[in-house]
């Protein structure tokens, strides 16, 4: 346990029984425990294995190369289209994490060795993105924007396309891109301040 990780399980939440017991479940398992990203974090030789983190309607854990495990219980959960490597396990109360306590055990196991065996998610180049029309239309309109968006990284540009696709409507598209416009042109990714 690490004692910096201690205020976490001590906060007053829906989820505080769960959240101890799923602690109590991986560190049995062998892995560090660390602070990352606000929530408890596991890894293995400093490479992250698995998190706890918890939501409205459930608490979950999140396997970060859960692509790559079997899922043969089927429990492992893509958040959404866009997540590549992760996946979550999720629990909507402490009896259902007990009475799968053994499953957690084993896809942490199958997660460890994940590691220990240096596999890496093949994760989609940037280019095989989908480009909103909205955006391939200022693009194509200005050759600044064009050159300024090519100089940002490749997860800054990733950023952009899922964040100017994800709207149903063109109109909350195009809001979106002129929003940004000046963003890129500073070099800067969408949610940079």
């Amino acid at each position: 346990m690490n004692e910096k990780v201690d205020w976490f399980f001590e906060k007053d939440t829906p989820w505080q029984k769960e959240y101890k017991y799923l602690r109590k479940i991986i560190l049995a398992c062998g892995l560090t425990e660390e602070l990352k990203w606000g929530v408890p974090c596991y890894t293995w030789q400093k490479s992250n294995v698995v998190l706890i983190h918890g939501f409205k309607e459930y608490c979950a854990l999140l396997f970060h190369k859960g692509a790559l495990l079997a899922n043969a219980d089927g429990l492992l959960i893509q958040q959404t289209e866009n997540v590549q490597a992760a996946r979550q396990m999720r629990f909507t109360n402490l009896k259902e994490i007990m009475e799968r306590e053994s499953t957690i055990q084993a896809t942490i196991f199958e997660a460890i060795e994940l590691e220990k065996a240096g596999l890496k998610v093949p994760l989609k180049k940037t280019k095989e993105f989908d480009v909103p029309v909205e955006f391939q239309e200022a693009l194509d309109k200005s050759p600044d924007l064009k050159a300024a968006f090519q100089a940002l990284t490749p997860g800054r540009q990733r950023g952009y396309l899922l964040h100017f696709s994800q709207p149903k409507q063109s109109s909350t598209r195009t809001a979106r891109i002129e929003k940004c416009t000046p963003k890129i042109f500073a070099g800067k990714g969408w949610n940079d301040r």
